[in-house]
């Protein structure tokens, strides 16, 4: 059985792993148009490319972990480096220098946030691939994700409320300003190290596998080890539909809090209500589980959460008090959209039970976040999108928040509610398939 240390020791990179995803999913795309003054189109361009190439470094990361052959262990070294330098990156990314033009600007938030995800890959790769490697057991593996999931729940809350706070502390509601975000920053980029850190050093003392024999496969080859295993890409499929649902939310959160709650400071309430539900869900999902099987509640919990987005549809008429309720029953789904499938992984990386299946984790959790990774890119780019159709007027110097037509409001109300929903239901058939599999995987527990 893992120890408490252990556990909680790996479990902290969650922490930094959920301030990292929440702060620029969340802030990015409204500092670009009302910081920065980049169009709508342009900034969500800038976004998605650094994604896209995430999507190919988080593979090649993988297979380079899997074959590390390092004294200090084939996965911890490149925690070290990938903690440091995403911390740095970040201060970077928020730290824009003011520009000659808007394309120039564009370029730079392209380039240095390409660096900042490379960095991340370099440090979440090989974070991920441990699971397998750490333990056997079917039930002590979501032991150890619903613990990695709280504190991802700390991460996210911490990201998510710290963040805007500090980044608006300036300002009169309109969503912050140059000195603000850059003092952001800083505070955001320490705890990050911190995070990081920790799960590194805390982690010294796990189980590992050795590594890998003969050459590394090409991006190609890892590829078609994954499609091999079939289970994994229907599993795989119908998360990143759910990762885009929460990506475009993430970005529309900001959106909303302006331009509907009327105070950018709101979108830390959103974040409370969304996120606060996890502490306590996360161990009723456990729970559920442990009766009823993983992918029931995974079912139960996109269900939940597909649902309550949808119903968002109608913010701009109904009483805000009721929005925070609405975003309640999201965390409740929320928080089984987060356990479950990260859960569910190592069973499906170990399934044939083979030590070499847990020695090549780094592949499959290559794949797996490079393809998050793109579908947190894809989600900001709809939503990017779904404002650029329906007329956001971005900033202008000294202007940050610039009036919005009735088009432009019910567009970025469309993108957090209606977008997010659509994606996650259509999800449920993906996870449908995925059944005979969990029966099987369920049914040797038991036996």
């Amino acid at each position: 059985m893992l120890s408490r240390k252990l556990t909680v020791s790996y479990g902290a990179g969650a922490i930094g792993n959920g301030v990292f995803v929440t702060v620029p999913g969340l802030l990015l795309l409204f500092y670009m148009t009302n910081i920065l003054g980049i169009g709508a189109g342009l900034a969500s361009a800038a976004l998605f490319v650094p994604k896209l190439w995430d999507a190919f470094a988080n593979p090649l990361m993988g297979g380079i972990s899997d074959r590390s052959t390092s004294r200090y262990g084939k996965r911890r070294p490149f925690m070290l480096v990938g903690g440091i330098g995403t911390s740095l990156g970040f201060v970077l990314l928020f730290t824009a220098p003011k520009m000659s033009s808007e394309v120039a600007t564009a370029l730079y938030v392209t380039t240095v946030f390409t660096i900042a995800m490379t960095f991340y890959a370099v440090f979440c790769v090989p974070w991920s691939a441990m699971p397998p490697e750490m333990t056997d057991d079917y039930h002590e593996r979501t032991r150890l994700t619903s613990v990695r999931m709280v504190l991802l729940t700390v991460g996210i809350l911490v990201g998510g409320a710290l963040a805007p706070t500090i980044a608006g502390q300036q300002d009169d509601g309109s969503g912050g300003t140059r000195s603000g975000y850059a003092l952001m920053s800083v505070v955001v980029a320490v705890i990050l190290g911190a995070a990081f850190l920790t799960a590194w050093w805390g982690t010294r003392e796990a189980r590992s596998t050795a590594p890998l024999e003969g050459p590394r496969p090409t991006l190609r080859q890892q590829y078609d080890t994954v499609r091999a295993n079939k289970p994994f890409v229907t599993l795989f499929l119908g998360y990143n539909l759910q990762a885009m649902a929460t990506a475009a939310m993430l970005t529309g959160a900001q959106y909303v809090a302006v331009y509907v709650l009327g105070d950018s400071k709101k979108s830390t309430l959103l974040f409370v209500f969304l996120v606060a539900p996890c502490a306590v869900m996360v161990p009723l999902w456990r729970r559920f589980s442990a009766t009823r099987g993983k992918l029931l509640g995974y079912v139960l919990a996109t269900a939940i959460f597909g649902v309550a987005a949808t119903s968002l549809v109608f913010a701009r008429q109904e009483p805000e008090g009721l929005i925070y309720v609405q975003m309640v029953l999201l965390g409740v789904g929320y928080a089984g959209g987060q356990l479950f499938p990260y859960a569910i992984l190592p069973d499906l990386i170990t399934e044939d039970g083979s030590e070499e299946a847990a020695a090549r984790a780094g592949i499959f959790t290559g794949v797996w976040q490079g393809g998050e990774t793109i579908a947190f890119a894809v989600g900001p780019a709809l939503y990017g999108l779904i404002l650029a159709v329906s007329g956001y007027a971005s900033s202008t110097p000294g202007h940050f928040k610039a009036h919005q037509s009735d088009g432009a409001t019910l567009g970025l109300v469309l993108g957090f509610s209606l977008l997010p929903g659509f994606l996650t239901l259509v999800s449920l058939p993906f996870l449908n398939r995925y059944k005979a599999i969990d029966d099987e995987l369920s049914n040797k527990v038991l036996v």
